[in-house]
């Protein structure tokens, strides 16, 4: 008779991703989406990605006085965006850190914005980005990403 094999299905490393992490891994990979369009975009004026400035214009202006340091800029937001993409679709404890990182980068850069006048819209972001944050300190979240005591040990 043939010798059978018996397979044994190990337990998940993580809990089942949350939804709202889920969520947040796309909100990421849009992020990456639009800011390496628009790193692109600075470098050929004119062409066929420049309607998409329409939604800006004021950004428009403010990266062509950046010059290059406007696409070095970008292109970095854009590899921290596809970076937390995959970590939160992963459950890395580094795609946490660094998307928690970027959230708080970004709540600071809308209080500035909104306090000095720069870009009042930006007031909208400060709420938002709490939220997203306040989520992200759920216990529910850190035991995905293997931040809380019982998921370290």
């Amino acid at each position: 008779m043939p010798e059978h094999q018996v397979f044994v299905v190990q337990p998940h490393e993580h809990p089942e991703r949350p939804a709202g992490v889920t969520a947040l891994a796309c909100l990421f990979a849009f992020g990456a989406l639009v800011s390496g369009l628009s790193a692109v975009s600075l470098l050929s004026p004119g062409g066929v990605l420049e309607p998409m400035w329409r939604l800006n214009p004021r950004a428009r202006e403010s990266f062509s006085r950046m010059g290059m340091w406007a696409f070095l800029l970008l292109g970095v937001v854009c590899l921290a965006c596809v970076s937390c993409a995959y970590g939160f679709f992963a459950g890395k404890r580094w795609g946490y850190r660094l998307g928690a990182g970027g959230l708080l980068i970004n709540l600071a850069g809308d209080v500035v914005n909104s306090a000095l006048g720069i870009e009042p819209r930006a007031v909208i972001g400060v709420p938002i980005v709490a939220l997203i944050l306040w989520y992200l300190a759920s216990r529910e979240v850190r035991d995905f990403f293997g931040l809380t005591k019982e998921r370290a040990a």
